[in-house]
């Protein structure tokens, strides 16, 4: 269990975490891919008061795993496994999205997401 724990980087994780939240959060706005993905997927945009609020509080817990699982490959010096999982993730997303007969254009959204997640917070490994 000490390999969960031992030399990770947590502000390396916890930037990661955040800087993804705020690149999904202009990611599905309707200044970049918001507005095509919720048709796709057959939601109707809603205003900014109107955010699902168990929706975000679960992101962010999933991208605090989700980077904490890149900061425990980088104290372990195999990032390639981050690689790997990252590229599983996003087609088992992807044929999730397939199976709820999501747009492909709101797929190929999902999958860009979760992959420059993943980036930026290898990216901060490397920073901090």
């Amino acid at each position: 269990m000490g390999e969960l724990t031992t030399g990770i980087n947590w502000l390396a994780v916890i930037v990661g975490a955040v800087a993804a939240f705020l690149v999904g959060w202009l990611w599905y706005s309707p200044m970049l891919f918001g507005r095509k993905w919720a048709e796709g997927v057959g939601v109707e945009m809603g205003k900014p008061g109107e955010m699902p609020v168990g929706a975000m509080v679960s992101q962010v817990i999933g991208l605090l795993l989700l980077s904490w699982f890149v900061g425990v490959t980088a104290a372990a010096n195999a990032l390639a496994t981050v690689i790997l999982a990252a590229i599983a993730f996003a087609v088992l997303a992807y044929s999730g999205g397939m199976f709820r007969r999501n747009g492909a254009y709101a797929r190929v959204t999902d999958l860009g997401y979760l992959i420059v997640s993943v980036v930026i917070m290898i990216i901060c490994q490397g920073l901090f």
